[in-house]
């Protein structure tokens, strides 16, 4: 096991009714500013219920921040937190809003351009103090320091990390997320499996209790999703889905093991050049990867398919071949599609792809690094 150091220091209220308990959890003069999307927290009663929970307080909000956070319309958040004085932020939605407001949180009180902290990763010194309402189960922002942002001038998608901007506490309701469209379930349950194969098919690190840990994720996702897709009000099957989408990024099973994100790394431009959404484009790049590193990755490989799918027969190729297989068809399963060319993107972006990573200096990627810009391309076609 490698040396790691683990420090998460978020307080997770979980369950029905604890928005209710957000007072406890706020500065008593703090000024605060709430974020969200675009508006279904007023449908479905998640609105009312965190203003009813901050009536003793002084409340602003921004609503509007898009799915794949774009900095034009952050950098106005910054704009009016600064004139307003805000001292705390509390971002209200799914890993879009938070990690938006991670951003907002590290930007306020940045000096100079605070794009600089996602494309130059000059240093976060300081930060607002945020907290989170979580509502929509996917990419672990609510209990992480991570943020991804996207500047839609040049259509780049970025990231960054500091300890600084690990939220005070996440509320997480799982009925706070029952109204949810099909669509957004289903990317947040590959996104959650994707977040774990990252930190687990790599190759053994002689760490049997962080493999153990991520493969019990994963068999609860392959367990939990399709039910919680077919009745979105199982609250039971959504408190899983939900709990492992936390758990598969906040740091624990990536301690000490060899991380990938190469998968990640790729589908930010698919994202970034065509507007895919980010569980999308982790569904049409892993099973991918995992064929085309199937040698460097034959170990985990091997295990993942005997532990996860319960795969035992045929030969070892057999065998690896069976585990992607059944990995994109789970994936096609909870109803994402798997190959560019639903979502009528063409081979023709492939070397632009490939272009865009070379030129940010992203020419090793992979637990490895030995997924060059020859190797992305390999991974496109075969995604096509």
């Amino acid at each position: 096991m490698q040396n790691f150091i683990f420090h998460n220091p978020v307080k997770i209220l979980f369950g029905k009714g604890q928005i209710a308990k957000i007072p406890q959890e706020v500065p008593q003069a703090a000024k605060i500013l709430i974020t969200y999307g675009g508006g279904s927290i007023k449908k479905n009663g998640v609105y009312d219920q965190v203003k009813a929970a901050l009536q003793d307080f002084t409340v602003l909000e921004f609503g509007g921040i898009e799915p794949n956070p774009r900095l034009e319309t952050l950098m106005q958040v910054v704009k009016l937190a600064r004139q307003e004085n805000i001292d705390f932020l509390l971002a209200v939605g799914g890993g879009s809003v938070l990690d938006g407001t991670k951003f907002i949180a590290a930007a306020i009180p940045f000096q100079g351009d605070p794009w600089d902290i996602l494309a130059k990763k000059a240093p976060v010194s300081a930060a607002v103090s945020l907290g989170a309402v979580l509502t929509l189960p996917a990419t672990g922002s609510e209990m992480n320091s991570t943020s991804v942002v996207t500047k839609e001038e040049t259509r780049e998608k970025l990231y960054f990390s500091s300890s600084l901007v690990f939220p005070k506490f996440s509320v997480l309701d799982p009925e706070a997320t029952f109204s949810l469209p099909p669509k957004q379930i289903s990317n947040g349950i590959v996104d959650a499996f994707t977040h774990t194969v990252e930190q687990y098919l790599t190759y053994p690190a002689d760490a049997p209790l962080q493999d153990r840990m991520a493969e019990s994720i994963l068999q609860t996702l392959i367990e939990e999703g399709p039910k919680t897709i077919a009745h979105p009000t199982d609250y039971t099957a959504r408190a899983n889905v939900m709990w492992c989408a936390t758990m598969a990024l906040n740091g624990l099973i990536g301690a000490g093991v060899p991380q990938d994100w190469a998968t990640h790394m790729i589908g930010h431009e698919l994202t970034a050049l065509h507007g895919l959404d980010h569980g999308q484009t982790l569904a049409v790049v892993l099973p991918s990867v995992l064929e085309i590193k199937r040698d460097t990755k034959r170990e985990k490989l091997l295990q993942y398919a005997k532990r996860v799918w319960g795969i035992t027969q045929g030969d070892e190729e057999q065998i690896i071949t069976e585990a992607i297989a059944r990995t994109r068809h789970f994936f096609e399963s909870v109803g994402v599609p798997t190959r560019m060319s639903a979502y009528d993107v063409s081979a023709e972006t492939i070397p632009e792809i490939s272009d865009r990573l070379k030129n940010r200096g992203m020419v090793a990627l992979g637990e490895k690094q030995d997924i060059t810009p020859q190797v992305v391309e390999e991974i496109l076609t075969l995604s096509v």
